[in-house]
Protein backbone atom coordinates (compact mmCIF):
# COMPACT_ATOMS: atom_id res chain seq x y z
CA UNK A 1 0.00 0.00 0.00
CA UNK A 2 1.68 3.29 -1.28
CA UNK A 3 1.95 5.80 1.80
CA UNK A 4 1.29 9.75 1.12
CA UNK A 5 1.89 12.08 3.75
CA UNK A 6 -0.31 15.55 4.20
CA UNK A 7 1.43 18.49 5.18
CA UNK A 8 -0.80 21.28 5.76
CA UNK A 9 -2.06 23.92 8.48
CA UNK A 10 -5.82 23.37 7.87
CA UNK A 11 -7.28 20.79 9.96
CA UNK A 12 -10.02 20.70 7.21
CA UNK A 13 -7.98 19.98 4.44
CA UNK A 14 -6.37 17.02 5.80
CA UNK A 15 -9.55 15.62 6.47
CA UNK A 16 -11.11 15.91 3.17
CA UNK A 17 -7.59 15.08 1.76
CA UNK A 18 -7.21 11.77 3.65
CA UNK A 19 -10.64 10.81 2.89
CA UNK A 20 -10.17 11.01 -0.70
CA UNK A 21 -6.79 9.61 -0.23
CA UNK A 22 -7.79 6.35 2.01
CA UNK A 23 -10.48 5.77 -1.06
CA UNK A 24 -8.01 5.61 -3.46
CA UNK A 25 -6.24 3.00 -1.09
CA UNK A 26 -3.50 5.20 0.32
CA UNK A 27 -1.83 4.60 3.70
CA UNK A 28 -2.46 8.57 4.94
CA UNK A 29 -0.25 10.08 8.14
CA UNK A 30 -0.14 13.82 9.04
CA UNK A 31 1.99 17.06 9.82
CA UNK A 32 0.69 20.15 10.54
CA UNK A 33 3.49 21.86 9.43
CA UNK A 34 6.98 21.68 7.84
CA UNK A 35 9.16 20.84 10.41
CA UNK A 36 6.66 17.79 11.85
CA UNK A 37 6.12 16.92 7.94
CA UNK A 38 10.45 16.60 7.89
CA UNK A 39 10.52 15.00 10.98
CA UNK A 40 7.73 12.40 9.62
CA UNK A 41 10.22 11.67 6.25
CA UNK A 42 13.09 11.15 8.01
CA UNK A 43 11.21 8.33 10.11
CA UNK A 44 9.86 6.95 7.16
CA UNK A 45 9.56 8.45 3.82
CA UNK A 46 6.57 8.66 1.77
CA UNK A 47 5.79 7.24 -1.64
CA UNK A 48 3.99 10.55 -2.16
CA UNK A 49 2.91 14.29 -0.44
CA UNK A 50 0.40 16.48 -0.67
CA UNK A 51 1.47 19.77 0.58
CA UNK A 52 0.48 22.96 1.88
CA UNK A 53 2.81 26.46 0.37
CA UNK A 54 1.70 29.01 2.99
CA UNK A 55 2.17 27.11 6.90
CA UNK A 56 3.79 28.42 10.40
CA UNK A 57 6.78 27.26 11.10
CA UNK A 58 8.27 26.10 7.86
CA UNK A 59 6.43 26.86 4.82
CA UNK A 60 5.97 24.15 2.12
CA UNK A 61 8.53 25.98 -0.16
CA UNK A 62 11.31 25.53 2.45
CA UNK A 63 9.81 21.94 3.46
CA UNK A 64 10.20 20.82 -0.03
CA UNK A 65 14.34 22.15 -0.40
CA UNK A 66 15.31 19.89 2.39
CA UNK A 67 13.36 17.10 1.91
CA UNK A 68 15.05 17.19 -1.57
CA UNK A 69 18.47 17.09 0.72
CA UNK A 70 17.41 13.83 2.22
CA UNK A 71 18.54 10.70 1.93
CA UNK A 72 15.57 8.89 -0.28
CA UNK A 73 14.47 12.63 -0.51
CA UNK A 74 14.12 12.82 -4.22
CA UNK A 75 11.97 9.54 -4.59
CA UNK A 76 8.60 10.86 -3.22
CA UNK A 77 6.14 12.48 -6.08
CA UNK A 78 5.02 16.15 -3.95
CA UNK A 79 1.95 17.93 -5.52
CA UNK A 80 1.68 21.66 -3.84
CA UNK A 81 -1.95 21.93 -2.90
CA UNK A 82 -2.42 25.93 -2.37
CA UNK A 83 -4.58 28.66 -2.52
CA UNK A 84 -1.77 30.59 -4.50
CA UNK A 85 -2.03 30.48 -8.25
CA UNK A 86 0.62 33.09 -9.56
CA UNK A 87 2.47 31.85 -12.28
CA UNK A 88 5.76 32.91 -10.38
CA UNK A 89 4.68 30.96 -7.42
CA UNK A 90 3.90 27.82 -9.66
CA UNK A 91 7.14 28.42 -11.41
CA UNK A 92 8.96 28.51 -8.03
CA UNK A 93 7.36 25.09 -6.66
CA UNK A 94 8.26 22.99 -10.01
CA UNK A 95 11.87 24.45 -9.97
CA UNK A 96 12.06 23.28 -6.62
CA UNK A 97 11.59 19.69 -7.19
CA UNK A 98 7.68 19.75 -6.65
CA UNK A 99 6.37 17.24 -9.57
CA UNK A 100 2.72 18.44 -9.55
CA UNK A 101 0.36 21.69 -8.49
CA UNK A 102 -3.39 21.85 -7.57
CA UNK A 103 -5.07 24.98 -6.49
CA UNK A 104 -8.00 24.73 -3.26
CA UNK A 105 -10.12 23.84 -2.82
CA UNK A 106 -9.83 20.68 -4.88
CA UNK A 107 -11.78 18.07 -5.15
CA UNK A 108 -11.59 14.09 -5.36
CA UNK A 109 -11.79 14.28 -9.49
CA UNK A 110 -8.79 17.08 -8.94
CA UNK A 111 -6.66 14.85 -6.34
CA UNK A 112 -6.81 11.70 -8.58
CA UNK A 113 -6.18 12.99 -11.73
CA UNK A 114 -3.06 15.04 -10.68
CA UNK A 115 -2.00 11.42 -8.73
CA UNK A 116 -2.55 10.04 -11.88
CA UNK A 117 -0.67 12.36 -14.06
CA UNK A 118 2.42 12.10 -11.45
CA UNK A 119 1.82 7.98 -11.35
CA UNK A 120 0.70 7.26 -8.51
CA UNK A 121 -2.66 6.13 -8.74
Amino acid sequence: MKHCLIVDDSTVIRKVARRILEEMSFRVSEAENGEKGLAACQSEMPDAVLLDWNMPVMDGYEFLGRLRLLPGGGEPKVVFCTTENDIAFISRALDAGANEYIMKPFDKDILVAKFHEVGLA
